[in-house]
């Protein structure tokens, strides 16, 4: 279905091998009089349109309503770096009426502080994500920790961006902090995003067909450093708030662009929550210090609370323990129905009226005597 000469086309947007292969055992055929369908990368989505390149151009299009309510139900989504399958109608109009099933997928849940939990896909078909965070007033490891879970979660290669580096006179010393925190496979690289050095350093992740997402809070530079990357100025830039170092949102949607280099780049804005899309025990599973630790408690069933014999308490920092911890419970809460969570509130409050009375009951003694 794909020659020889279409594959280096769209090799360009990202198409691998494997891809290419899954491609002509899953593509439906085209049935009697009917157009054959063209293979096309999602570059950006904006509400009920997409964009979507054949590896030559670019095309504005919807998509079938079947395919759009199929993903819905699976608590799926497309996303900027999905590949479809698109086809003109009579009008000219182009119409994605399939999607390939994503090698990889980031995605996060979001919570309407109720009952609802809702899956939302960030990105899909990505090879590396850069982790993108400012060596001003944004560095936060903790911070660092949950976007680290949440691509280790998709199985996507994780880089750590230390930007801003020129700001810095602690520089050095903040990315040797941040590769003692990572797992040893993961990249620690310092930099200055308005100079001509980000394309040097990341090099080994620019390579022909290779993917990479930004992610970041805002304001750290995720715009400044696609450009830097792509070579151009294919996207608005903005400064920060003097007072907190906080971005301005310059970035309102995902975007992918093509580098010079043959790799593919995807922008995003800066994310407001960050809940993870994954089961307690995946969550767990991150943690590599930890899950390693945790073999060596005295009891199975170890919280890593107060519990006697824990190896992960000596062993690992209080803030990163608090951290993995509070990340448990939120994937905990977000896999419960809303009977459990009503009953865990319930649970809650009376442990809090037992206290309170408790408390009442002790102070009345210390009056009588």
């Amino acid at each position: 279905m794909i020659d020889s000469a279409s594959f280096e086309r769209l090799q360009a947007i990202g198409l691998t091998p494997l891809l290419a292969q899954q491609l002509v055992l899953s593509a439906p055929k085209a049935g009697p009089g009917e157009t054959p369908e063209t293979l096309m990368r999602v570059t950006e989505v904006q509400r009920d349109n997409l964009m979507l390149h054949d590896g030559a151009d670019e095309h504005w299009a919807r998509a079938l309503p079947a395919l759009t309510q199929g993903l819905l139900a699976a608590h799926d989504g497309l996303a900027v770096g999905d590949w479809v399958l698109a086809r003109r109608n009579a009008f000219g109009e182009w119409w994605a009426h399939a999607r390939l099933p994503p090698r990889t997928q980031i995605a996060r849940r979001l919570h309407d502080g109720r009952d609802k939990v809702t899956r939302v896909v960030i990105v899909s078909n990505v090879d590396t994500a850069l982790l993108v965070m400012g060596l001003d007033m944004d560095f936060s490891l903790r911070r660092l920790e949950r976007y680290l879970a949440l691509v280790r979660l998709a199985g996507v290669s994780a880089v750590v961006v230390l930007s801003k580096a020129d700001l810095c006179p602690q520089a050095a010393e903040r990315q040797r902090e941040v590769q003692a925190l990572v797992p040893a496979d993961v990249a620690v690289v310092a930099l200055n995003a308005c100079s001509d050095t980000p394309r040097t350093q990341l090099a080994p992740w620019l390579q022909r067909g290779q993917t990479l997402v930004l992610l970041g809070s805002s304001g750290v530079g995720k715009s400044t450093l696609t450009n830097a990357l792509i070579g151009a100025p294919v996207q608005d830039t903005g400064g920060t708030r003097r007072g907190d170092g906080r971005g301005r949102h310059t970035t309102t949607s995902r975007s992918l662009h093509c580098a010079a280099g043959g790799a593919c780049i995807i922008d995003t804005p800066g994310l407001r929550t960050l809940r993870l899309d994954g089961e307690a025990g995946d969550v767990a599973g991150v943690f590599d210090d930890i899950a390693t630790l945790s073999l060596q408690c005295r009891f199975r069933d170890c919280r890593h609370a107060d519990e006697p014999g824990c190896a992960v308490r000596d062993g690992v920092a209080p803030e990163r323990l608090r951290s993995f911890q509070k990340l448990l419970r939120e994937a905990q809460r977000d896999t419960m129905s809303a009977l459990q969570r009503k009953e865990v509130v319930s649970q809650w409050k009376a442990r809090g009226r037992a206290a309170r009375a408790h408390i009442k009951a002790k102070r009345g003694e210390g009056g009588d005597a």
